[in-house]
């Protein structure tokens, strides 16, 4: 099969999210005036490692609206175990709505920016925001420089973040999600 996304794929469901997968889900939390504010984001990943960098995209809808009215935002990485919590945050809430609150999510502070975060999250990474970037389309991309990271002590082992120790959710395409489970170490030559 062959087509043109401007034509269209003559599928049930695009498959474009389906095949650029498993993606990592930036669960993006920022506090802004109208207040707190969770949401999920599989259109995130790490772009830059020195500085250490990152970018969630999607619609101009509160994370981002809060993360350039505040400078800041906050990724929380997804454990298994969250799943479901995550995906109650992914519901549209009228702006100023706390999804922490909504979902029952533990609320914690950020250290370095004024910002919550998931309180168990396996890992969360505290940005400054770098720039807006338009798309094409109505998205647009938030990228950050990580200024702060926090880590669950029980994540890691022999000074390494153990994946399986928290098995982080992945975005496949569709309503499909999948979780790390087996790691295979492959030096580079």
């Amino acid at each position: 099969m062959f087509y043109r996304p401007a034509d269209g794929h003559g599928l049930r469901h695009s498959p474009f999210s389906a095949i650029v997968a498993p993606r990592p889900i930036g669960w993006i939390s920022t506090r802004a005036a109208t207040g707190d504010n969770l949401a999920p984001y599989s259109f995130f990943n790490a772009v830059g490692y020195t500085p250490p960098q990152v970018m969630f995209s999607g619609d101009f809808r509160d994370s981002m609206m809060n993360a350039m009215e505040s400078g800041v935002f906050a990724v929380n990485i997804v454990a298994e175990t969250a799943l479901h919590a995550m995906n109650a945050t992914s519901a549209r809430f009228p702006r100023g709505t706390d999804e922490f609150v909504e979902a029952g999510i533990a609320k914690a502070e950020c250290v370095a920016i004024d910002c919550p975060r998931v309180a168990d999250a396996p890992a969360t990474l505290e940005c400054r925001v770098v720039k807006l970037v338009e798309l094409i389309g109505p998205e647009r991309m938030v990228l950050g420089e990580v200024v702060g990271v926090h880590l669950r002590d029980e994540c890691i082992v022999d000074g390494r973040l153990d994946y399986t120790r928290y098995s982080p959710a992945a975005r496949l395409g569709y309503q499909d999600y999948t979780f790390v489970r087996e790691v295979l170490a492959l030096p580079r030559p």
